[in-house]
């Protein structure tokens, strides 16, 4: 836990959606910012944030859109990893899911690309989080916006999306 103490501070005033509807429901977080680089893109957000922050990548989550054919669901992988779309599917009792396109992603959760957060998003959807994030205290989600992420307990997470917990990452 030695990155948060000296990179985190409280977030007392909501600056996007994600913090807004933490702040609502009244759970505990931790904000962090770093300078997002466009010359680092081949490595992905995910990884950037990891690095730059000094978290390890299996701590840090990306949150991914996927398309069930009936519905639009939020998988929240380690950026270490992928999203396993068979794993997702079953997780809500779908058939299979694919990939949503960018352009539905950034407008159904109301955020850009690298900066999609599963908090605060336009469109509620169901949202799955990877197995992996319950054995940490605390877990990494973008905030909302590149270069902003929200320290958060894993299970407030779950709590406050009402998600799923399945194992849905592959390495």
């Amino acid at each position: 836990m030695g990155p948060m103490a000296k990179k985190s501070r409280k977030e007392t005033a909501a600056s996007t959606p994600a913090t807004a509807q933490l702040n609502k429901a009244g759970i505990e977080f931790q904000t962090f910012s770093y300078d997002h680089d466009r010359d680092h893109m081949d490595e992905g957000y995910g990884i950037e944030a990891a690095s730059k922050l000094g978290f390890a990548q299996e701590q840090v989550f990306k949150t991914l859109m996927a398309d069930t054919g009936d519905a639009r669901v939020i998988g929240v992988v380690p950026v270490s990893g992928h999203l396993d779309l068979k794993a997702l599917a079953a997780a809500v009792g779908a058939k299979k899911a694919s990939m949503a396109d960018a352009k539905t992603a950034e407008r159904e959760s109301g955020y850009v690309l690298g900066g999609i957060s599963p908090l605060g998003q336009r469109t509620r959807h169901v949202t799955v989080l990877d197995a992996s994030a319950m054995q940490y205290d605390q877990i990494l989600v973008s905030g909302g916006k590149r270069g902003f992420d929200i320290g958060i307990n894993p299970q407030d997470l779950v709590t406050v999306l009402n998600a799923v917990v399945a194992q849905i990452g592959t390495w």
